[in-house]
């Protein structure tokens, strides 16, 4: 025999309206209470019937999620996050990879627009303004992750950026660093432009010599390849610390080092931004800014669907905190100087 949303209810202890508020989702309910809810369904095997709730809502119960690379840990972290919450909720994840292409970003959200999705949380890394995006998604309701979106509206779930970079900075300066490579994002990406400001301000507050700079792309093979181009450009190698604004690249640069035969961080210390997995077990491991990705998605979603139930949200969101983690790939105790290196070339 089939169990009821009443069989739950009585079960649970609570009145089949609750039970009905938990599985829509259009109500608020308690978090104990809705734990307790979901236990008992999960109990005694109770399965909404969705196509009926979902008529009764007038909704898909679909939330669009875009990335730029999937294949990146970061966004993978965040995904996880996104789709934990739907969940919770009664919301299925489509996800759209969009390559850090802006013509591929428009092309995904007018194709989840086309699918009836309930809402999309943006964080495809795409430099657009809110009347190009509201264009491809229309009236739907958006939040963004990450990556400010010209002149939205929207509500914007980010971490503190700018003081990871200067968290960076001020480490290199004390270990006695004053000359440096920042490899960074193409220009537009806010969340690159805010790490290397506050880095920037930082190093010239501590007396740091003026920064060369290099587009890494933000993925690993741009890290790697810009790295490469600067070592080929200074062969002396005018620097002593590199930061890269995300740990993609710095892994990239890790990697022309040890194949160069570079010790880092004796020759070269090299930090990154982000904490992904690969950056923990990488030789030398590397130091890192590390920010709470999987609760970025979870605020972002949860915020999403607060819009979707017409309630409140904040009128302003502070960005989430970071802290800086200091692994072998920069714990020097004394920053050489260029005359201080042996240069082993390509050997």
């Amino acid at each position: 025999m089939s169990v009821s949303i009443k069989d739950v209810a009585r079960v649970a202890g609570v009145s089949p309206t609750t039970v009905s508020h938990v599985v829509s989702g259009r109500r608020p309910v308690s978090d104990e209470t809705r734990r307790k809810v979901q236990k008992t369904m999960a109990e005694l095997g109770y399965v909404p019937m969705r196509s009926a709730r979902n008529l009764a809502l007038g909704r898909t119960m679909l939330i669009g999620l875009l990335v730029p690379d999937i294949g990146n840990a970061f966004f993978a972290e965040l995904t996880k996050g996104v789709e934990r919450t739907a969940a919770s909720h009664g919301y299925n994840v489509i996800l759209a990879n969009t390559g850090f292409d802006r013509q591929s970003a428009l092309t995904h959200l007018e194709l989840v627009h086309s699918r009836a999705v309930d809402g999309v949380v943006y964080s495809a890394g795409s430099p657009f303004t809110d009347d190009e995006i509201m264009a491809a998604i229309g009236d739907l309701p958006l939040v963004t992750v990450d990556e400010t979106v010209t002149a939205s509206a929207a509500p914007l779930i980010t971490s503190d950026n700018y003081n990871g970079g200067v968290l960076v900075a001020r480490h290199l300066l004390e270990l006695g660093h004053r000359s440096a490579l920042v490899l960074h994002a193409a220009p537009g990406l806010e969340s690159s432009e805010s790490r290397v400001r506050g880095f920037a301000d930082e190093w010239a507050r501590g007396g740091g010599a003026p920064l060369q700079q290099a587009d890494g792309g933000f993925t690993y093979e741009g890290g790697r390849d810009a790295f490469h181009r600067c070592l080929e450009d200074d062969p002396s190698r005018g620097w002593t610390a590199v930061f890269a604004t995300n740990d993609e690249m710095a892994l990239g640069a890790l990697r022309v080092c040890h194949e160069r035969r570079i010790d880092v961080p004796g020759e070269i210390a090299i930090a990154g931004f982000d904490d992904i997995p690969a950056g923990r077990t990488s030789g030398p491991a590397l130091t890192t800014v590390s920010q709470n990705v999987a609760e970025m998605g979870e605020i972002a979603c949860s915020y999403l669907i607060k819009k979707l139930n017409g309630e409140a949200l904040p009128d302003s969101t502070m960005p989430l905190p970071v802290a800086l983690l200091v692994r072998e790939s920069t714990l020097y105790a004394h920053a050489p100087q260029p005359s201080e290196r042996s240069d082993h070339g390509d050997e």
